[in-house]
């Protein structure tokens, strides 16, 4: 109850609320402090324009329905046009879900868009890699240029700690984001990045949701379901009640961070290769903190080796510079060497 009460205590939604209830025509749905937040959210952030077209990656879940239900009942306000995505795995326990999902959407006269996987491997990685594959293949060939998850509180606070565990950076443990670009032209949003799964939970129910309970989510072979059903509890009965708010907080802060040495590498970047692909200063390196150094060396490296480095492989070519003459590295990714030649790491390709 304290969220409500923090929200209850914000000028600007109890303000919109009083509106809302003094003009019923513009109200054909029961009102509640969850539209106020995700309205106040969308306007904050700058979210998702008016007039804009939307795709919705719908599972059946209660978060994707959570956010079906609420982008439905401000698409007016907002003049959305929306649309409905399911991502059909293949497996066994996927069987009744799209045809679920489907009668959500034509319920709702919502164009529903369907992709189904062939031989998709039962993985967490894989599954994952192919949803927004398929979405984006969607929103290209319909001309969306949004697409929306129900990713929350909830989920921040899981992946936090499943890249914590597999030992992530901070680029990692921020990773869940409330936007980015899956292509130049197309962007992700998570608007509802701030409920909880309780809160999505409780909104379903007072709205009557039709929620599809998925088998997968209970199968604890997955990290991030024990991650959910066994490991965040735990933290909350033994540590800290708040811990997903905690845990998102901390995301929330490290995003920050992350965005601004990112930025402050790009720039670096461009002094420290010259001009060049295959070399970089080492003498304006030495005068660069090693958190830049690192990102440094992680932006240029994809170039040479053609994949992403690995932290062994970023620290053997920060080890270069301080490193004597003609020192090298042992053979990167693609048969590339790096040696030190003066004040230059030089790149070179051996077959």
């Amino acid at each position: 109850m304290q969220s409500f009460r923090i929200i209850y205590n914000n000028e600007y939604i109890l303000n919109f609320i009083t509106q809302i209830l003094q003009n019923p025509m513009e109200k054909s749905y029961s009102w509640t402090l969850f539209h106020a937040r995700l309205h106040q959210t969308l306007r904050k952030k700058s979210l998702l324009p008016k007039q804009t077209r939307i795709l919705i990656a719908l599972s059946g879940g209660q978060d994707s329905l959570c956010l079906t239900k609420l982008l439905l009942d401000l698409k007016d306000k907002w003049q959305w046009h929306l649309a409905i995505a399911h991502c059909d795995h293949g497996w066994s326990t996927d069987a009744g879900i799209a045809d679920h999902v489907a009668e959500t959407a034509q319920s709702h006269n919502l164009p529903f868009y369907l992709k189904v996987a062939q031989s998709l491997a039962e993985t967490e990685a894989a599954a994952r890699k192919w949803r927004y594959k398929a979405l984006v293949e969607i929103a290209q060939e319909n001309n969306f240029k949004y697409i929306v998850t129900g990713h929350t509180k909830s989920d921040r606070a899981e992946t936090f700690l499943y890249n914590l565990i597999r030992g992530a950076g901070s680029d990692g443990l921020s990773s869940l984001s409330w936007q980015r670009f899956l292509t130049p032209e197309i962007q992700l949003i998570r608007p509802i990045l701030d409920f909880t799964r309780r809160e999505t939970l409780e909104f379903c129910q007072q709205c009557q949701l039709p929620i599809w309970l998925d088998a997968v989510n209970a199968n604890k072979k997955y990290a991030r379901n024990r991650i959910r059903g066994d490991l965040i509890p735990y933290l909350q009965d033994n540590f800290n009640p708040q811990v997903e708010n905690s845990l998102a907080q901390t995301a929330e802060l490290l995003k920050a961070d992350v965005e601004y040495l990112e930025a402050q590498a790009q720039e670096l970047l461009i002094k420290v290769k010259a001009g060049r692909d295959d070399q970089l200063n080492r003498y304006i390196l030495r005068d660069v903190p090693l958190a830049l150094q690192r990102r440094i060396i992680r932006q240029f490296l994809p170039k040479i080796i053609q994949q992403h480095p690995t932290f062994a492989e970023i620290e053997a070519v920060c080890s270069l510079i301080s490193a004597p003459n003609k020192s090298r590295t042992s053979t990167l990714p693609g048969g590339a060497i790096a040696e030190v030649s003066g004040e230059w790491i030089i790149f070179r390709h051996y077959k």
